[in-house]
């Protein structure tokens, strides 16, 4: 059979529903347009059909998404099933004993989970050009354009149409780059929302989270209804929520007081065309009664992104401590690429106050911005500061870690938007309501208060209705 790319994963589901479509002939048609897609696109890796096909002979549950193809990314979600790379030539290869609990509640949902998508090295990137998969991850929209990091080859699979739901994760913008670079919706829910569990309690002191990629806001929704919740002997929870996030999106939020920011929050210009997407935005908002106006948060925005460097080194360090215990052998030169070996050499100059003051420093970043957001319900911005990047912009063998991050040009400068919130701990989605002359995607950015995951999702399906995105997809899609 062969379906719509431009159908969600509830449309999908539908369709097995009814009987029109077998979990088992979704299965083949993604897997058919992974044959054809992906020597183009290097989005998906580590496929395990028979792993899929055992689990719809099995019995699918009976959740919203059964029988809809799925796909992990390469970086976390621990499954038994699904051996990983991480990104990385040091964890080619991994082998679980266990599953994650963010995998097991995706699973409830009747997905079939068929294979990972790439991730860049340790996810400390906003391109996705890991070694351990032979070559960068392009973007579908246009090839030689990096389909962003960390998540980049989630946001590849699912604009290009292989499948329409795809797992991601976000310490920095991990999910909101991949999916504004590609055209897709991204959500990052309020910290600690979705469990960490068994495997850690928090991931880089509390920033990363998972989440979903989507080409409908509802397929998010529904998808991250099945996952919230703490797991057994989480550290901390995120706040209860009124309403689940698919109760929120049946029906518009009260109108809101939407804070503009046209520049970076600490005040420096953004590519014209990214400007103009705000400002095309901020008219849209005021077109449906939301009150917007000019304003950016007052908060240390390079101070927090100095300390959140700090601490993904030495997170990176952590991980590669782990594995190189684990394997009982010393490091060797092929294990690593330059910007994880940079990270190692900058956390070796951390000492534990540091890393101790780093967090404070994020800590702090969070009740400055919690101020902001006493005066708006709202903050829009652009997702990143300039369009797609060229493949090679951000090339992952450079050994500079801190200027990789934190210099002029760096990842910081391209992506002065994302970090804010994994610092903060707010939610934060992109919605793709902008492409440029040249039909690249931009990304719209809003950010709400901690906790009010229901009233930012319930904005993104209002704009979703006010101008649908569904039917607009890549060349290399068709």
């Amino acid at each position: 059979m062969k379906t719509d790319i431009s159908a969600d994963a509830t449309a999908l589901a539908q369709l097995v529903e009814s009987g029109a479509a077998s979990p088992d002939e979704l299965l083949d048609e993604a897997l058919a347009r992974v044959a054809k897609l992906n020597p183009k696109l290097n989005a998906v890796v580590l496929v395990q059909e028979d792993a899929a096909r055992r689990a719809i002979r099995n019995g699918l549950p009976q959740g919203p998404f059964r029988g809809v193809p799925f796909l992990l990314k390469d970086l976390g979600a621990e499954a038994v099933d699904f051996p990983s790379h991480s990104g990385s030539n040091l964890f080619r290869d991994t082998r679980y004993t266990y599953d994650s609990e963010i995998y097991r509640r995706i699973r409830t949902t009747g997905v079939v989970t068929f294979g990972r998508t790439t991730s860049p090295e340790g996810g400390i990137g906003p391109v996705t050009e890991a070694a351990v998969y032979g070559g960068p991850t392009r973007n579908p929209w246009d090839l030689t354009r990096t389909s962003g990091g960390s998540s980049g080859g989630a946001g590849a699979a699912v604009a290009a149409g292989i499948i329409p739901l795809a797992h991601g994760s976000d310490g920095g913008g991990s999910i909101r780059i991949p999916a504004s670079s590609c055209g897709l919706f991204g959500f990052k829910a309020t910290r600690a929302r979705f469990p960490d569990g068994p495997a850690s309690g928090e991931g880089w002191a509390g920033m990363a989270i998972d989440g979903f990629l989507s080409r409908s806001v509802r397929d998010n929704a529904r998808m991250m209804d099945a996952c919230a919740g703490p797991d057994l002997g989480a550290p901390y929870v995120a706040p209860a929520m009124e309403r689940t996030f698919f109760q929120a999106i049946a029906r518009p939020p009260r109108r809101l007081r939407i804070a503009l920011c046209d520049t970076t929050f600490a005040g420096r210009q953004i590519d014209p065309s990214c400007k103009d997407a705000v400002a095309k935005a901020a008219k849209l908002l005021e077109g449906l009664g939301h009150t917007v106006v000019p304003a950016r948060p007052k908060a240390d925005h390079d101070g927090m992104m100095r300390a959140w460097t700090q601490i993904v080194a030495c997170g990176t360090a952590l991980s590669v401590a782990k594995a190189t215990k684990a394997r009982g052998r010393a490091l060797a030169a092929e294990d690593l690429q330059g910007v994880s070996r940079g990270a190692l050499r900058y956390a070796s100059t951390i000492s534990g106050a540091e890393y101790l003051a780093a967090v404070e420093k994020i800590h702090a970043y969070g009740r400055q911005m919690a101020v902001f957001f006493t005066d708006y319900d709202i903050l829009l911005s652009a997702t990143l500061a300039e369009p797609p990047a060229l493949v090679g912009r951000f090339a992952h063998e450079r050994d500079d870690y801190e200027a990789y991050r934190i210099g002029a040009g760096g990842v910081f400068d391209y992506s002065p938007f994302c970090a804010a919130f994994n610092a903060s701990g707010q939610p934060a989605a992109t919605v793709p309501l902008h492409w440029t002359d040249d039909n690249l995607p931009v990304g719209i950015h809003l950010a709400a208060a901690f906790g009010a995951d229901p009233t930012l999702i319930a904005l993104c399906a209002e704009l979703e209705l006010a101008a649908p995105w569904a039917d607009r997809k890549p060349v290399l899609a068709d």
